[in-house]
């Protein structure tokens, strides 16, 4: 077997475990995994909403300077 099999077999080992771990955990575990994946989601939404602002900050700052560029290109034809 390559090593792409052992590694994907590897993984489906360790999401079986974790899975059967999960369900035999009592409910107040359960809630604290929940509660853990919930913050880490919020914390990538945030993360990528403040990456996407930055983003277009800086393509509006681009297309800004851009248009003055154009604008003394013409007025210097002119």
């Amino acid at each position: 077997m390559g090593n792409k099999t052992k590694g994907l077999l590897a993984l489906l080992g360790l999401g079986a475990l974790a899975y059967w771990k999960y369900k035999n955990s009592s409910p107040e575990d359960q809630q604290a995994v929940k509660d853990k994946l919930n913050t880490a989601k919020d914390n990538l939404n945030k993360w990528g909403n403040d990456i996407k602002t930055k983003a277009n900050d800086v393509a509006s700052q681009v297309q800004t300077k851009v248009d003055e560029a154009k604008t003394k290109a013409e007025d210097s034809l002119n």
